[in-house]
C-alpha cells in the first residue's frame, strides 16, 4: 500500500496512472484531493500467487484463440473473473488494506468513512493504447472488509470481456 502523498508519476508502473496523478496532485499542487491509497502492482501479484490462481488464469486464456468468437470470450472473462473472486486474499495483505482504511478513517475524523475504490492499471494510458475507464470503479464503499472485497472486485475486472479483447487486439500480454 502506497499513500498519495508517498507517490507521484514515478510510480505509474507500481500504482498505475489514476493513483500516480493522485499521488502529483497532493505532492505538488495545491489542488484538494481527497487523502487516500492505492494497492501495488506488487500486492496484485502477491493476491494472484498467495491465491493460486495466476496458472489457472494463464491457461484459461490460453484458450482464447479467437477474440472474435464472443462465446468463448465470454465463456474465459466469466471463468477467470469467478476464479480471482473465489480466491482468498492474503491474510498480510487484507490486513495492510484494512490497517490503511483504518488510518485513512481516523485522519478523515469518521469511524467508518465512505470511500471509491478504483481501478489504476499500470498500461493504462500508453501513447499506442489507452485502458482508461475499462475497469471497474466503486463509489460509496464503507468498512474495511467491503474495501477487502472492492479491491479484489477491481482485479477481476481486468478481465472484463472488452478489457481481455482489447490487451489481445493491442498484443498486451494478460
Amino acid at each position: 500500500v502506497l499513500w498519495f502523498d508517498e507517490m507521484g508519476i514515478k510510480e505509474v508502473p507500481q500504482v498505475g496512472g489514476k493513483s500516480a496523478s493522485l499521488g502529483e496532485m497532493t505532492s505538488k499542487t495545491n489542488v484538494p484531493v481527497p487523502y487516500g491509497f492505492a494497492t501495488t502492482a506488487q500486492a496484485y501479484w502477491h493476491f494472484a500467487e498467495e491465491g493460486r490462481i495466476k496458472k489457472t488464469i494463464a491457461d484459461l486464456l490460453d484458450e482464447l484463440k479467437d477474440p472474435n468468437d464472443t462465446q468463448v470470450l465470454q465463456r474465459i472473462g466469466s471463468a477467470v473473473r469467478k476464479t480471482m473472486l473465489a480466491a482468498k486474499m492474503p491474510d498480510d495483505l487484507k490486513k495492510e488494506i484494512k490497517r490503511a482504511y483504518k488510518a485513512l478513517a481516523e485522519k478523515v475524523g469518521e469511524e467508518e468513512p465512505f470511500v471509491a475504490v478504483r481501478s489504476s492499471a499500470t498500461a493504462e494510458d500508453l501513447p499506442d493504447a489507452s485502458f482508461a475507464g475499462q475497469q471497474e470503479t466503486y463509489l460509496n464503499i464503507r468498512g474495511a472488509d467491503n474495501v477487502v472485497e472492492k479491491i479484489k472486485e477491481c482485479y477481476s475486472s481486468l478481465f472484463t470481456d472488452r478489457v481481455i479483447f482489447y490487451r489481445t487486439q493491442k498484443g498486451f500480454d494478460h
